[in-house]
Order: C-alpha cells, then sequence, then structure tokens
C-alpha cells in the first residue's frame, strides 16, 4: 500500500522552525499497529492521520474528517501543531475548496478554518486549578532544581502541570534553563500528570515583539523529552493567563530551540481560536 505523506512545520511561516508534524492521508483503513509504526518510523512528537468518514468523501472537496495522532510511542487524544499541519496541507497541497474544515477527534470535533494571514483552529479551553506544592514537590525540584516558581496549576482534563516560574526571570532565562526530563516518569507514575507546562509572565511594554506569555512543554511520559510548540499546552495556558493578565486576546510564543507563535482569541462559547501558520517541507508517498 502507497500512501501520501507530508512533513508541516506548524506554528511558524518559516522552514525548520515551530513544530514539525507528518501528515498522512489514508484512503482506506488502517490496522492499529500500522499507525504506531508509521508514527515510530517518521520519529517525530506526532503523526497525523487523516481519513475519510464516507466511501464516496474526497480529500479535495469534503469538508469533514477522521483525525488521528500518535506520537512515537502512543496515540493522544489532542495534538494542536498536527492539526494545523493537517488543515495546511488539506488546504495548500490537496487544494480542498471548502473555507472551514472539521475533524473528528478523540477531543470532539475541532475546526481549522483559512484566514489571510495563517489557520485559525477552533479548540476546547480547559480550566487550571491550584496544586499543592508539596504534592509535586519532588517532580519540580528533579525537572527544574531550585528555580523560583510564583504559581502552580493543574489541569484534570488534559492531566497537564502548569508551573509559572518567577516573575524576576527573563525570557532568556526561561530558553536557557536547563530542564531534567529523564527522571519524571519515574517519580510520577500514578497517571495523573502526563505533561509539564513551564510557563513566564511576558516582557513589559516597549518590548519587540510583544508577546503576553511564554511556555516550554515537556511530556516524557509519553516519549517527548520536549515539544517544539504545543497546541494543546495553550489550550490550558490561554485559560490560565486570560484569568491572570484580564484579557481575551493575547499573543504567545513557545521557547524551544525551534520556537513558535501563536496568536490567541477565547471565544463567548468558551472555547479558543488559535491562529498560526505553517510550512509544508516535505511531500512524498509512504510504503506500507
Amino acid at each position: 500500500m502507497k500512501l501520501p505523506i507530508f512533513i508541516a512545520d506548524a506554528f511558524t511561516t518559516t522552514a525548520f522552525r515551530g513544530n514539525p508534524a507528518a501528515v498522512c492521508l489514508l484512503e482506506n483503513t488502517l490496522t492499529e499497529d500500522a499507525h504506531q509504526q508509521i508514527a515510530r518510523e517518521m520519529n517525530l512528537s506526532e503523526t497525523a492521520f487523516i481519513r475519510k468518514l464516507q466511501p464516496s468523501d474526497n480529500f479535495t472537496q469534503s469538508s469533514c474528517f477522521g483525525l488521528r495522532w500518535f506520537t512515537p510511542v502512543s496515540e493522544v487524544p489532542l495534538c494542536g501543531h498536527a492539526t494545523l499541519a493537517s488543515a495546511a496541507v488539506l488546504f495548500h497541497k490537496i487544494k480542498n475548496t471548502n473555507s472551514t474544515l472539521t475533524f473528528a477527534t478523540m477531543s470532539g470535533e475541532l475546526k481549522a478554518r483559512r484566514a489571510e494571514d495563517g489557520i485559525v483552529l477552533d479548540f476546547p479551553l480547559y480550566p487550571a486549578f491550584p496544586q499543592d506544592f508539596h504534592e509535586v514537590e519532588g517532580l519540580i525540584k528533579a525537572a527544574i532544581g531550585d528555580t523560583l516558581v510564583q504559581d502552580i496549576q493543574y489541569s484534570p482534563d488534559t492531566r497537564k502541570l502548569l508551573v509559572r516560574l518567577s516573575d524576576s526571570y527573563s525570557r532568556s532565562f526561561l530558553e536557557t534553563l536547563k530542564v531534567n526530563t529523564k527522571p519524571l516518569p519515574g517519580i510520577e507514575k500514578t497517571g495523573k500528570v502526563k505533561g509539564l507546562i513551564l510557563t513566564l509572565r511576558g516582557q513589559p511594554e516597549g518590548q519587540t515583539p510583544q508577546y503576553d506569555f511564554y511556555s516550554r512543554y515537556f511530556a516524557p511520559w509519553v516519549g517527548l523529552p520536549e515539544d517544539p510548540v504545543t497546541g494543546s499546552a495553550h489550550t490550558v495556558l490561554s485559560s490560565y493567563w486570560s484569568q491572570q493578565l484580564g484579557k481575551k486576546e493575547m499573543r504567545a510564543f513557545q521557547c524551544s530551540c525551534r520556537g513558535g507563535e501563536l496568536d490567541i482569541s477565547l471565544r463567548p462559547d468558551g472555547r479558543v481560536d488559535m491562529k498560526g501558520g505553517a510550512a509544508i517541507v516535505l511531500e512524498g508517498t509512504l510504503t506500507v
């Protein structure tokens, strides 16, 4: 079987920046093992599989598709950058004729729509709640040592732990911070935490460009020591920083070595729009 496959760098407009995702178009059903084997072969943080929902559907004219995401070691319930990459492939390579695409996923229906300067993802917004420091002290100390922490929150919906660093730190501190992810799955074995978000308030007015907050994201529990740009983490970050800053419109930057930008808008219906660009860097055929 031969499958069309692409690699797109998401949340950027520049090749080799942002977060790369593989995108595979499925004309026919794949076995569960084949999904995971392909994701392992691609060896990117996520491989997305777009499938037709009806036999009569086609990738050029249909507006609704199934979508699944796999890391090299497991399936995940939500992935923002691979959804953005999938929409970019359908819009820009397959020339899908619709202005909005709907994806049926493990996290419900997700929408992606064309915008003048990117693609807008309509995603759920997940609240985070105060977390007792002593319950996660071992995890945090192992990851970032004696780095000063200002707030700790937990998102039960996503199983992500949000750690806000002291406002006394700068963006460059977060960018260069050495984070030890190797011992984390051995310290947190209950399944409560599946991802660690480190975040920092944006720099004062007058900085160029202006960002409302910064972040880095780590998920060694699902085989990702550090993820370059993470849409699913921003479903939690958007909720948190909107409350902290009193803003509905925000600009975010994820401070990985590749880096990526997101424009965020909280919606009246309790969801969040996340806008970003994508650069398609590879197009080919996978033989299975």
